[in-house]
């Protein structure tokens, strides 16, 4: 019953996060984003067709009453019709979402878990040359720019040039081989550019928590190493990272899917929204924008009780 009146007051809370993302997104949306009159009609269109494509559009309506239609279609999750395609808005982001959790997920997990690792291990051996050889990898990571990473592992194992052994672009999923090829070179390239920077903070967390009395007590004690570091050291350090995993995750669908499937593409919501910036398909951007939102609300509600979780000190009030 607590857990369910503090889900509902955060809900709540949550509520002109949502308003403030939406209204400034739509904002410049309006005044600043495509118009499509002029896409939709012909050259030297009379000012009367203008009118009657503007009002087609709904271009003529006011200000309010068109922000207002967009928190109801969010309320209702119903978003019209792609100006773009025609397609219903939910059909094409309930096709596409899917896709895009299954390119990015593999990388995710895997960034962060071989960062948590990395991280261990090299705090362990603080100052030495393991430390020094994993925090140098670390920033080799960091220093590389993602595309030239997708580049370099696409050139070493997807052209004739390397291996030669998985699909350039397309995503013709049938079974789990076929997933396997499709997700590798995304999921290695994720995972190469993500470590540098998880490693690196994931580490400066656990080399503080190693300065505590409690973990000098426990060493002093003749704790066994791996039972020093998982019971004592990173059982307390995982509300920043539990901070550090939920929060990438809202960037991790939208913006972390968008370059890999415009560059490989694959049809999930990343190149939807990349089509829809392009094409100025204000129905798709309204419903990736809002949901975003959403989503990021409802990690902020999912992380406090991942805190309540892993240390029962914390208080959901």
């Amino acid at each position: 019953m607590e857990l369910l009146q503090y889900a509902i007051r955060k809900l709540v809370s949550g509520i002109p996060l949502i308003l403030g993302v939406t209204f400034i997104s739509f904002v410049l949306m309006v005044y600043f984003g495509p118009d499509k009159t002029y896409e939709l009609l012909g050259k030297n269109p009379t000012q009367e067709q203008i009118e009657q494509v503007r009002h087609q559009l709904g271009y003529d309506r006011p200000f309010l009453v068109r922000y207002g239609d967009y928190l109801r279609e969010l309320t209702t999750l119903d978003f019209g019709h792609s100006d773009s395609t025609g397609e219903r808005v939910n059909g094409l982001l309930g096709r596409t979402i899917p896709i895009s959790l299954a390119l990015t997920a593999p990388g995710f997990v895997l960034g962060n878990l071989l960062g948590v690792l990395l991280a261990l291990v090299a705090a362990y051996h603080r100052g030495g040359w393991i430390d020094k050889l994993i925090m140098g990898g670390a920033v080799v990571g960091m220093s590389i720019s993602f595309l030239i990473a997708i580049i370099a592992f696409q050139l070493l194992f997807s052209s004739s040039y390397g291996l030669n052994m998985f699909p350039v672009r397309g995503w013709d999923v049938y079974s789990l081989s076929d997933y396997v090829r499709y997700v590798t070179v995304p999921t290695l390239a994720t995972v190469f550019v993500a470590l540098g920077y998880n490693t690196r903070f994931y580490r400066a967390v656990i080399v503080e928590e190693m300065t505590r009395d409690h973990v000098r007590t426990a060493r002093a004690f003749g704790t066994p190493p791996w039972k020093l570091l998982y019971k004592n050291i990173l059982k307390n350090s995982l509300i920043p990272i539990i901070t550090r995993i939920m929060f990438s995750i809202p960037l991790v669908v939208i913006s972390g899917s968008l370059l890999i499937e415009s560059y490989f593409g694959i049809p999930g919501v990343g190149k939807v929204t990349y089509d829809a910036i392009t094409t100025g398909d204000q129905p798709v951007l309204k419903a990736v924008v809002g949901l975003t939102a959403v989503l990021f609300v409802l990690t902020l509600l999912l992380t406090d009780i991942l805190y309540k979780v892993v240390d029962p000190r914390v208080s959901l009030k």
